[in-house]
């Protein structure tokens, strides 16, 4: 009876094993729908509609892009959460709504280790502390000692509550011991908008798109974010060199799908997707921004995820900050 039985549970496991690489076979059979948890024209919709597009071409199947923003880009993540792990809902999670969200927020509609399965890391990048030319500061020196004389008047923009951005200068507040006042905004468009038509005045950005208007003079740079200058903005000093020794923030974006999407599918698209991302128009068009490639594991992924959340744990609660 024990044979019989050990047969049968042999005999399943062939047959999944069978079926998992016959799916991988067809995958992808109809068109894949990419969420993107922000709005059109920043870096998360840059770098989604990017990869999207080259799947495309590559696979001759449909991927949809589908802006879903909202609540610092938790609510495009809850959406991606309770779809069909089937592998044709993807979505591009990042550091604020995976890696900071959970500290954050104290009813999170998904959890991001339990309710995604990490696909490949895609880009990292710093951020840009950029300023209204009208600011009368030209460095962070000038920032703080601004904020310090008048306290809660300097304002900053954030592409909302929760996000990098808001963050990243929450944490600057904290070292700097400043006080200044919170203007989140719709995603970075809207808030990149109220810069430069100087609702705001400061606004810690990514890179992409806030380079033409650095070249063109329509906002200034205070600061980058990274440990060290970087290559497309020499000129432009670290916080960190700056006066705020050690501070440092690190944006990142990555694609994930539903949790439980068949292993043969996962390889499928994570394969995929990392030679795309080694593509040298690809890379030229993420790494000339200031952006370094990803392209790893779903393991190497995963474990990346845990360890951001952790670091963020312990910084939101240092920081105090809070969705107001």
């Amino acid at each position: 009876m024990k044979d019989v039985r050990k047969a049968g549970i042999a005999a399943a496991a062939i047959c999944a094993a069978l079926s998992g690489a016959a799916q991988a076979q067809t995958y992808p059979g109809k068109p894949i729908r990419w969420i993107i948890p922000f709005p059109p024209g920043g870096g998360t919709d840059v770098i989604s509609r990017t990869l999207s597009q080259k799947l495309t071409e590559a696979w001759g199947q449909q991927v949809i892009a589908d802006n879903r923003p909202g609540s610092g880009g938790t609510i495009g993540l809850a959406a991606v959460a309770k779809l069909p792990a089937d592998g044709y809902s993807l979505v591009l999670g990042q550091l604020a709504n995976v890696g900071i969200a959970p500290a954050l927020y104290p009813k999170l509609p998904y959890d991001p280790v339990k309710d995604f399965q990490p696909v490949t890391l895609a880009l990292t990048s710093p951020l840009v502390l950029v300023a209204h030319p009208s600011f009368p500061a030209k460095n962070l020196k000038d920032m703080i000692a601004v904020a310090r004389s008048k306290p809660d008047t300097v304002t900053f923009g954030s592409p909302g509550n929760g996000t990098t951005g808001h963050l990243g200068t929450e944490l600057l507040k904290t070292i700097a011991n400043v006080r200044m006042t919170h203007i989140p905004y719709k995603g970075a468009v809207p808030a990149f908008t109220g810069l430069m038509g100087g609702e705001i005045a400061i606004y810690m950005s990514s890179i992409p798109p806030a380079m033409p208007h650095l070249k063109t003079g329509r906002v200034k740079a205070i600061g980058v974010t990274s440990a060290k200058r970087m290559e497309t903005l020499p000129n432009v000093p670290t916080i960190a060199e700056s006066g705020l020794p050690g501070y440092e923030v690190t944006n990142w974006y990555g694609v994930m799908a539903p949790a439980g999407i068949p292993r043969d599918v996962l390889a499928k698209l994570n394969g995929e997707l990392v030679r795309i991302l080694k593509m040298p128009d690809v890379q030229q068009r993420f790494q000339g921004e200031g952006g370094d490639i990803g392209a790893n594991s779903p393991d190497e992924f995963a474990k990346f995820i845990r360890t951001e959340i952790a670091k963020w744990d312990k910084a939101v609660k240092a920081s105090g900050a809070k969705v107001d």
